[in-house]
């Protein structure tokens, strides 16, 4: 099978582009060989994959529910399926922009598992309207026999956001920290966070399915909601949150948040698929 691909990162979180505008090349996307395209060492490696489907060649109830014409079909790094991803949206119509599959100066709408984004672009800035969140109860997540409280954030995905002294708190997170799996059944991004000044943290995350990664826009944003929550913030404020691959700025209202940050398409090519 031979197949064009595209490689593109936001904030280094980074990812392979599939077109696949009519759903013909890569059917249902075979969990194995995203996996093995995400590879470092072996395939393209990326921490997902994006494919580019129109909505209507795509059938998941939320692709037909959607009011736009693309779909951004995602897949974490081990071929599991996610319902969003920030920065990925942001990627995803950074591509879409580039290739003229949909028009200039206009917000560009994608559909996701999470409900349509709205991308607007300022310069080298993608904004995504990320929509409703959902702050729930704590609980607590663990690393190397240390215990911290955790604040559940569902921005599309599930976070467990703690705060901590120093990143280094973290540790090598070469394995996903402990949480309770009753609170997430389905698995949880866990997001560390140190404060720098005001309305200015940083942040490491270990996401579900991919392990660390260098940047997480979902995370990014239930950081800023659980920051803004700690410091009662008034509506509208916006937080820098640094990431090991750049920085994002996140704003953080009543019914909606809002990420954003830059986003490269980097290299582009046609694969032969040797399994």
């Amino acid at each position: 099978m031979t197949f064009p691909w595209l490689k593109g990162h936001g904030t280094e979180n980074d990812f392979v582009l599939l077109p696949d505008h009519d759903g013909t090349v890569h059917g249902d996307l075979d969990p194995a060989f995203v996996a093995a395209l995400c590879a470092r060492r072996t395939g393209i490696g990326a921490d997902g994959v994006l494919r580019v489907v129109r909505s209507a060649a795509l059938d998941v109830p939320e692709a037909a529910a959607s009011a736009g014409e693309w779909f951004m079909d995602y897949r974490n790094a081990d071929g599991s399926v996610s319902e969003m991803c920030g920065n990925g949206v942001r990627v995803f119509a950074r591509h879409l922009l580039d290739a003229g599959l949909v028009p200039a100066g206009e917000p560009v709408v994608v559909g996701t598992r999470d409900g349509d984004k709205v991308v607007t672009v300022d310069g080298d800035q993608l904004s995504v309207d990320m929509g409703a969140y959902e702050v729930r109860g704590t609980s607590k997540v663990e690393v190397d026999g240390r215990v911290w409280e955790a604040q559940d954030v569902r921005t599309g995905n599930p976070h467990a956001v703690t705060f901590v002294d120093t990143l280094d708190d973290a540790g090598t997170l070469l394995q996903a920290p402990a949480y309770d799996t009753a609170t997430y059944p389905d698995g949880v991004n866990v997001e560390f966070v140190q404060r720098v000044a005001d309305r200015h943290v940083a942040m490491r995350v270990h996401e579900r399915g991919s392990g660390e990664t260098r940047s997480c826009g979902t995370g990014a944003c239930a950081v800023g909601i659980a920051t803004a929550l700690l410091d009662g913030a008034p509506d509208g404020a916006t937080y820098r949150v640094d990431v090991p691959g750049g920085t994002l700025n996140i704003t953080v209202e009543p019914t909606r948040v809002v990420l954003a940050g830059p986003a490269r398409i980097v290299a582009t090519g046609e694969m032969e698929w040797i399994a």
